[in-house]
């Protein structure tokens, strides 16, 4: 280790990988990972379930309190150790006279975004099967039995799943393997355009159902009667999974980010256009749904069930229903891409194997992981392990490596980010990367660094596991 320590100084290295060619490329990047099914899946169905304009709010607010100043955390630790969140945080802790330990944190950060991806890609491999479905026309005149049958045929299909999850892994490790600018950069330059011009063609569609209106008002005016103490924890959580923190993903993207880039700016914007998604997917989706007579609340059924039904039953829903389901399989794209990337940058510099060996090695083991899913969705869907226990009852492997990411790994890896940019690293360090001065703007980062983001991620922890 410590031969290690003294070839990798952070002071006197060269990044030890390309670097993005500029801002925008980084901005569109983390964006791209931040902008996945989380935005256009979940944030609608929880929003609906959880009364639509208030939790909104509570929402905006938790991205601005807590995942800002996170998120300027975990590029802060990228950019200045310029390796893999792992060896990243073995230099920074060295830097800062600090235990070796911490390069735990890159591990758990590694290992997350490991095993989120196994099962992302069994649900990425939903959306790229529903987008043929409705290329081919599967849901015109569709009953809400049928669309509930042609989703239920597909999860009790091991094989059907296990192909839809091979071709999603695949894709994935297909621009991973090109490396920083020629892979992921350009990607991005091509999917996240895109991606917002489906977006607002869809919004468009939907200002003709005549519940565009309607949508509107369910999205921001706030009747805090319907707030709960749940929705407000949901809202917390979900402002921090939404913008892929937690997972070492901005740390690797960090690691490529050009010195002379702001990571104030550039994680405003990104949190900003990570928003803006949501909320143009709730604009695109729920006009459709009131206009169809449909409930807000439906769940996680409401993109694969509800918006099918949807999509049947309505002019041209054929066209809108492929592109929607297109611009899904390309948010979850773009995110699993993000995912498999802190892996392959540790494989590279761990291993010392090329970009394309590390690229399909570890898009080879998220596939092999991702079986525990297919499987747990039919054949093993009996199989609960820890059933014994009242909390985990009915849970299936897959139900426990999302409760294992979502309410222990995620929360705890950017506690400790908290605790590492606002407590550990001096005041110099971080005030030399970010590139403020000791003024008010410096002042609020570190405060909601060391205090409100971390009070804010233990509450949710401490509610999950309870």
């Amino acid at each position: 280790m410590s031969n290690y320590l003294k070839n990798n100084s952070i002071e006197d290295s060269a990044p030890a990988h390309s670097l993005w060619s500029s801002r925008l490329a980084f901005v569109l990047a983390a964006t791209g990972s931040a902008v996945g099914l989380g935005n256009i899946w979940k944030f609608p169905y929880i929003t609906g379930e959880n009364g639509g304009g208030a939790f909104v709010l509570v929402y905006l607010l938790c991205v601005a309190a807590i995942g800002i100043p996170i998120m300027m955390g975990e590029v802060l630790l990228g950019r200045r150790g310029r390796q893999s969140p792992i060896n990243s945080m073995l230099l920074l802790a060295a830097q800062e006279g600090k235990s070796p330990r911490w390069k735990l944190l890159g591990w758990m950060g590694v290992a997350g975004a490991f095993i989120i991806l196994s099962f992302y890609s069994v649900i990425g491999g939903w959306a790229t099967c529903y987008a043929g479905y409705a290329v081919l026309g599967e849901f015109s005149g569709a009953t809400a039995d049928s669309i509930g049958s042609l989703f239920s045929a597909l999860l009790a299909s091991p094989v059907k799943l296990l192909i839809w999850h091979t071709v999603f892994i695949g894709l994935t490790i297909l621009v991973v393997a090109r490396g920083v600018r020629s892979g992921l950069e350009r990607a991005v330059k091509f999917l996240m355009p895109t991606l917002f011009v489906l977006l607002l063609v869809l919004v468009g569609y939907a200002m003709t159902t005549g519940r565009f209106l309607d949508g509107v008002a369910f999205l921001f005016t706030p009747d805090f009667s319907k707030l709960t103490t749940g929705a407000v924890l949901s809202a917390m959580g979900h402002a921090f999974f939404t913008l892929s923190l937690g997972m070492g993903v901005m740390m690797a993207y960090g690691s490529y980010l050009p010195q002379d880039c702001s990571i104030v700016k550039t994680s405003i914007i990104v949190s900003v256009m990570d928003t803006a998604v949501a909320l143009l997917a709730g604009l695109a989706i729920f006009p459709i749904v009131f206009a169809n007579g449909m409930e807000p609340g439906a769940g996680p059924g409401l993109i694969f069930q509800t918006l099918p039904l949807a999509f049947g039953n309505i002019p041209g829903g054929s066209f809108f229903g492929a592109l929607f389901f297109i611009l899904l399989v390309f948010a979850a794209w773009t995110s699993g891409i993000s995912l498999l990337e802190p892996l392959v940058e540790w494989l590279e510099e761990h291993r010392g194997i090329s970009r394309l060996t590390s690229a399909v090695a570890g898009g080879l083991a998220v596939w092999l992981l991702g079986l525990v899913t297919v499987f747990s969705l039919n054949v093993w869907s009996d199989f609960t392990p820890l059933g014994m226990f009242a909390s985990f009852e009915g849970k299936t492997l897959f139900d426990l490596l999302d409760y294992l990411t979502a309410n222990i790994m995620l929360p705890l890896t950017g506690l400790l980010v908290a605790i590492f940019t606002g407590w550990v690293m001096s005041r110099s360090s971080t005030r030399e990367e970010l590139g403020l001065e000791n003024g008010y703007g410096f002042w609020l980062w570190r405060t909601l660094v060391r205090y409100v983001a971390p009070v804010g991620v233990l509450i949710v922890f401490v509610y999950n596991l309870s």
